[in-house]
């Protein structure tokens, strides 16, 4: 099993159990070393001391905090004397409803499992917030930082996300929709095309070509061969939405929209959209 990040107590009431948390997401990208242009050899990273204009060897550093010019020598011991009791015990605030949390706040995911004689507890929050629709909000101490996380039930298991506090998320009007212009045909296509799109969450069927390109471009120079640049996608701007959604539906060719220029397309376009819900329904 994966080696845990946290470990500690979940309380909320006067219930507690013992937890541990385990990253249940991390990013994969090719990492390149840094080399010397003319012979090759790798580029090392020195420490070095400004006063003694010397290297210095990493057990030789100490943290320290920039106080108006001078700085304020800190060390390890020093900041274990001022963590906050969630550095062991995450309690439980409030429990609010899921779809009233916003994404945007969600930082990084965990998994949350019981440790030793928490089984039981952590069964019943699981499942009372399966069943309630409910999240919980609690505060934990780690990585030199109190947390805000969301706990959620996730298909078998307990969900933890880390939030951003609500001055770390950029608040702006610049990305108000105004729909106030959208006619009602244009609606109907789109929720079409929408429809015909539509499939099951399988994020596995997606990869980063970025970074399979990456891959495949060094595996060619390992072997000797010239490497191909990726083809420009070059993008048209969208002059004509109307005919641009009717292209795009004769594109996906569904059941139910037989060609652009009848049959079930025109009569999608005639329905107001109030009425298209209810004659979807019926059929």
């Amino acid at each position: 099993m994966a080696t845990s990040i946290w470990k500690g107590h979940l309380t909320f009431g006067l219930v507690s159990f013992p937890v541990r948390l385990f990253t249940a997401a991390r990013s994969e990208s090719i990492g390149f070393n840094q080399l010397h242009k003319h012979d090759g050899s790798r580029i090392k990273q020195v420490t070095f001391c400004a006063a003694e204009d010397k290297p210095i060897p990493r057990s030789e550093i100490v943290k320290g905090y920039d106080e108006k010019g001078k700085y304020v020598v800190i060390d390890d011991e020093d900041i274990k004397k001022v963590a906050p009791k969630t550095a062991k015990v995450m309690e439980i605030q409030e429990f609010v409803k899921g779809d009233s949390v916003d994404p945007v706040f969600l930082e990084s995911s965990y998994y949350m499992a019981p440790d030793e004689g928490g089984e039981k507890p952590y069964s019943l929050l699981f499942e009372t917030l399966r069943e309630t629709g409910y999240f919980g909000i609690a505060k934990v101490a780690m990585h030199n930082r109190e947390h805000v996380v969301v706990l959620r039930p996730g298909g078998r298991g307990m969900v933890l996300h880390t939030m951003y506090y609500a001055d770390e998320v950029r608040r702006t009007d610049e990305f108000r929709v105004d729909a106030t212009n959208l006619k009602d045909k244009e609606l109907a296509l789109a929720r079409m095309l929408v429809e015909s799109l539509a499939g099951e969450f399988e994020p596995e069927k997606y990869s980063d070509a970025y970074r399979d390109n990456l891959r495949k471009m060094i595996d060619s120079k390992v072997a000797g061969q010239e490497v191909m640049a990726t083809p420009e996608t070059h993008m048209a701007p969208v002059i004509d939405i109307m005919e641009a959604l009717r292209k795009s539906l004769e594109m996906r060719k569904p059941p139910m929209v037989a060609t652009a220029s009848g049959g079930a397309l025109e009569a999608a376009e005639e329905l107001p959209v109030a009425k298209r819900g209810r004659k979807a329904k019926a059929g």
